[in-house]
């Protein structure tokens, strides 16, 4: 029997990338995200390409009752969910704090930290009842350290940081793995959606250099689900070879 996984923000990036993949080493899916029309879009990609089972649900990660509905209404087997990728997050604004808007604010608040923990409340205590499961929490370099005008994406980042590390412990009894993955410099929408638009702006951040690909990501999530029983990989930091930390880039001449 395939094992089901639950996949937040699919519908780019590299929560779509992870769909694929998982899709191609037999997973049936559940994938979520805001917008309907990339959900139906991935869902047939992935069932003519890989004749894996898709189920979509769409709703809000920031909106607690939208979430228990999608996960409650389920069908059948669908509710037997292995594996939680935590993939839903955005950046919002690149602002000192001092200038900073409080709407960017409570949009990473509510979708990278509350948006997280509404989705694993609703799927940990399946997971806790069939005595297994994996949960892979997408981090970023942002939450292990800090840069100018990043104040509060990292913070929320280091938030997810903390509640891995949380979730692994209490968590433990039920025999329940959780990871999580930090990459670098990733190219998706992140930075068109941060810059809100700002095309100019987003293919800057990417100039001079070879980013990380959605699926360089997709592919560290699946070595982390396919290992043995008896191991978890607790983290893992990814970085292009062009970045050295979080702000240091070789970008050429």
């Amino acid at each position: 029997m395939k094992k089901i996984a639950l996949i937040t923000g699919a519908t780019a990036g590299i929560g779509r990338a992870t769909a694929l993949l998982l899709a191609q080493h037999d997973f049936d899916l559940i994938i979520t995200g805001r917008r309907n029309d990339l959900l139906e879009e991935l869902k047939q990609e992935i069932a003519e390409k890989y004749k894996a089972g898709v189920i979509t649900l769409n709703f809000d990660i920031r909106n607690k009752a939208e979430v228990d509905q999608a996960v409650e209404a389920l069908p059948g087997n669908w509710k037997k969910i292995d594996v939680l990728i935590n993939n839903a997050g955005l950046a919002a604004g690149l602002d000192f704090i001092d200038e900073g808007n409080v709407d960017d604010w409570e949009a990473m608040i509510d979708t990278n930290i509350k948006g997280l923990l509404y989705i694993t409340r609703k799927v940990s205590p399946v997971m806790a009842a069939n005595g297994s499961g994996h949960i892979v929490n997408i981090s970023s370099i942002a939450g292990k350290e800090v840069y100018e005008k990043g104040n509060v994406y990292a913070a929320s980042k280091h938030a997810v940081e903390a509640l891995t590390k949380g979730m692994r412990i209490d968590l433990l009894r039920h025999n329940i793995k959780v990871s999580s993955v930090s990459p670098g410099a990733v190219e998706t929408e992140f930075s068109m959606v941060r810059f809100k638009g700002d095309k100019g702006r987003a293919d800057g951040v990417y100039k001079g250099y070879e980013p990380l690909k959605a699926e360089d990501i997709a592919e560290s999530v699946l070595f982390i689900l396919t290992r043995p029983a008896h191991v978890n990989i607790n983290d893992m930091l990814i970085m292009p070879t062009a970045q050295a930390n979080a702000t240091t880039f070789n970008r050429g001449k």
